[in-house]
């Protein structure tokens, strides 16, 4: 049993400080890697509730808010849901995929998954006055 740290980076160069997940497989493909993510944090969130979700993408009914999306009515979040808008997401370039130092694009390639890989989901920013 290994596992992968998940970090997300932004590309106006703001780092959080990311989280560790267990992977018992040493491959898995790009879209089970964002799927187990997703329904990691939503498990959090769904298990306490609090006022802003903080997730990959923003839950449909939310705002965004200054650390994370805050829900219009609190609920949970279904986990299916907020994985189709994360491939969504990643699909239309919401955000760039790392996985080590190398980009991947297609969700269904399998990636080498040696223990404690480094999974950086790059959410882009746009320029200020660009």
């Amino acid at each position: 049993m290994g596992f992968v740290r998940f970090v997300d980076e932004t590309t106006a160069g703001d780092r959080g400080a990311g989280w560790e997940l267990e992977v018992a497989e040493e491959r898995l493909a790009v879209r089970e890697l964002i799927r187990r993510r997703v329904f990691q944090e939503v498990a959090e969130y769904n298990a306490r509730t609090p006022e802003v979700f903080q997730g990959l993408v923003r839950p449909q009914d939310a705002e965004r808010v200054l650390n994370g999306y805050a829900l219009r009515t609190p609920r949970r979040i279904d986990p299916e849901a907020q994985t189709e808008l994360a491939l969504r997401a990643f699909a239309g370039n919401g955000f760039l995929l790392l996985v080590g130092d190398r980009q991947v694009t297609d969700p269904d390639e399998e990636v080498e998954l040696p223990l404690g890989t480094e999974v950086t989901f790059l959410k882009l920013v746009p320029l200020v006055g660009g």
